[in-house]
């Protein structure tokens, strides 16, 4: 039985559903940016009522939101708190699932590894999610060149674009070692939903104060997209700090799952 390809077949549905749902999102929103674009200096003044702290939160910077890029930025939030629950969705179900359905036991009398087995499941996720970002970032560069109204750099189009992938990477890491921890998950999207919706009012908060040292509770403040479009690249520390939360999540869930007692049905 190649767990792999039944994984991947299991998340087909799924996949398609979050690539298309993602699409629509990033073409409604920037068929507005016409009607900003032409307006600037009326939405300029209503934005610029805004309170510091609410532009904060929002992750909007009046310096470049005209631009297509700046603009872009806006709606990229939500896009990524969607791919964000996606990631935690299929994290989260790895091996929850199937206690949930009450296969596990049948999986593991099979002649493979545990480790295997969670390898693969791993792998099965990893693609679905790539998949997704490649579907989206195509769809998004597109829209992108029949909206722009002036030219855009690519690559800091796609590095924004990115930092959805690397975090839904976290999310995903985070799902797993939730999936192996907890004995029974009776609903993979409540608990997806509500870790993911924390982390990012998290987020949410910690832009509000200005407090540098609070972007690290939250993922979804790892990748400043003013920064990023300012010095075309991500800030070192917040990589480091999302690749050791990955590797820990994930080396813990190995050793988590090997070790874990699986009860028969």
């Amino acid at each position: 039985m190649n767990i792999f390809l039944h994984e991947l077949r299991a998340y087909r549905k799924s996949t398609l559903i979050w690539s298309i749902s993602l699409v629509l999102i990033v073409v409604l929103f920037m068929s507005f940016y016409h009607s900003f674009a032409k307006d600037t200096e009326a939405f300029k003044k209503i934005l610029e009522g805004y309170p510091a702290a609410i532009k904060n939160a929002l992750g909007l910077n009046l310096g470049n939101f005209f631009t297509i890029l700046g603009f872009y930025c806006f709606p990229l939030s939500f896009i990524t708190l969607c791919g964000a629950i996606q990631a935690m969705n299929l994290g989260t179900a790895i091996v929850s699932k199937e206690v949930r359905e009450k296969t596990a036991d049948f999986l593991l009398t099979k002649p493979v590894t545990r480790t295997t087995v969670l390898t693969a499941k791993l792998l099965a996720a990893l693609v679905s999610i790539v998949i997704t970002n490649i579907v989206y970032l195509t769809a998004a560069l597109i829209m992108a060149n029949q909206v722009k109204t002036e030219g855009f750099s690519f690559k800091l189009f796609i590095m924004l674009s990115l930092t959805m992938f690397f975090i839904q990477l976290i999310f995903l890491a985070l799902g797993i070692i939730v999936s192996v921890i907890v004995p029974k998950i009776k609903s993979v999207l409540t608990v997806s939903l509500g870790t993911v919706f924390a982390f990012y009012f998290l987020g949410m908060f910690s832009g509000a104060t200005g407090d540098e040292a609070k972007r690290y509770l939250s993922p979804f403040k790892y990748f400043d997209t003013a920064y990023i479009m300012k010095h075309s690249g991500y800030e070192a520390s917040f990589l480091i700090v999302g690749a050791v939360i990955i590797v820990l999540a994930i080396t813990a869930s190995y050793v988590v799952y090997v070790k874990k007692d699986i009860h028969a049905v």
